[in-house]
Order: C-alpha cells, then sequence, then structure tokens
C-alpha cells in the first residue's frame, strides 16, 4: 500500500508536467535565433505567464572535410562547419491565450521551433 503522502507528491509532480510548456528552438545564425527567442519571449510576457530561459544549449558543430583536386593535389583539402545553436524556453502555467498567441507568432526563416506540452 502507499501513503497519502506519496499519492500526493505524485499527483503533484503530474500537475506540474501538464501545466508546462517546453520550447525548443534551433537556427545556423545565432542573430536570428535570439532575434525568434526575444519574440517568443515577449509574446508570452504579454499574456501574463512565468518564463523560464531562454536557456544557451550547447552548440553543435559539424565539420565536413572535402578534397580540392580529385587527382594530382589529393593532400590539399577544403574544411567546412555548419554550427547549431539551440535555445531552451520553459513556459509555465500557460494559458489558453499564450497558446494562441504563440502558434500565430510569425518567425523568420531558418528557425526550427520544436514544441512539448
Amino acid at each position: 500500500m502507499t501513503k497519502p503522502e506519496n499519492i500526493k507528491a505524485e499527483n503533484e509532480k503530474d500537475q506540474e508536467v501538464q501545466s508546462r510548456i517546453r520550447i525548443k528552438v534551433k537556427a545556423y545564425d545565432n542573430k536570428v535565433i535570439d532575434q525568434s527567442v526575444r519574440k517568443i519571449v515577449e509574446t508570452a510576457q504579454r499574456t501574463g505567464v512565468k518564463i523560464i530561459g531562454p536557456v544557451p544549449l550547447p552548440t553543435a558543430i559539424k565539420k565536413i572535410t572535402v578534397n580540392k583536386s580529385t587527382f594530382v593535389h589529393e593532400d590539399s583539402r577544403d574544411q567546412f562547419e555548419i554550427r547549431t545553436h539551440k535555445r531552451l524556453i520553459d513556459i509555465l502555467e500557460p494559458t489558453d491565450k499564450t497558446i494562441e498567441d504563440l502558434t500565430n507568432l510569425d518567425l523568420p526563416a531558418g528557425v526550427g521551433i520544436e514544441i512539448k506540452m
């Protein structure tokens, strides 16, 4: 049998999880991602909810090496890298107005958004 205190703690955890929106934003350009995050935070603040973040996550760096020449100069190579910048925003206890405003938000091209409720 479980104690009533444990049941109460489990119910509180369930309510916490349900009353949060986690937004993960990704982009290749750090200026664009900062502008987008600022828009998201301002939109959420207008509806009067509590916001945690934006938290900068580690930048993923993908490096690619390509041969300049196919036959004669095999030792000469070009190196390229793609940096993916990420930010994390938590919105606590969102209202219906908050969710509606966030879905109607217009963000620039090249910004990926992942929303978990």
